[in-house]
């Protein structure tokens, strides 16, 4: 008998602490590569080129970068966008580059309606996107 109150008990304590309304103390980290870093410390031509290598490894085509930048933070992903040009056509990418040193990149066409931030550039790195003469 003393078993058997014992055991509704417990169930009655387990039932109530599954409606316990304190929030979870959550703590966030954030985990970042010394690529994601790097990339923030370039000069546009360098930048350019590194965009530039990102896109080509992933399949597409970029002739000329005629202009880049920083996107902003997406979750774990520092996104970034390039504008190329061969001389008669014009494509902005997104580059997502991540902990884990690698990228991901998306035409900006495809990314209205994606969840994802719109391809506009917050923060353009110093210098120019063509190489001194």
């Amino acid at each position: 008998m003393l078993a058997k109150r014992s055991i509704g008990l417990l169930a009655a304590l387990a039932v109530s602490a599954c409606n316990d309304t304190q929030p979870a103390n959550h703590q966030t980290i954030k985990v970042r590569a010394d690529e994601q870093e790097q990339l923030h410390k370039l000069d546009a031509f360098n930048l350019a080129i590194g965009l530039k290598r990102a896109i080509f490894n992933a399949g597409y085509t970029c002739g000329r970068v005629t202009d880049a930048g920083f996107v902003g933070a997406w979750k774990n992903l520092d996104m970034w966008m390039a504008r190329c040009t061969d001389g008669k056509s014009t494509r902005d990418w997104a580059i997502f580059a991540g902990p884990d040193g690698g990228a991901q990149v998306r035409d900006c066409r495809d990314v209205p309606g994606s969840g994802l931030p719109d391809c506009a550039i917050k923060q353009r790195p110093k210098g120019s996107f063509t190489a001194a003469k």
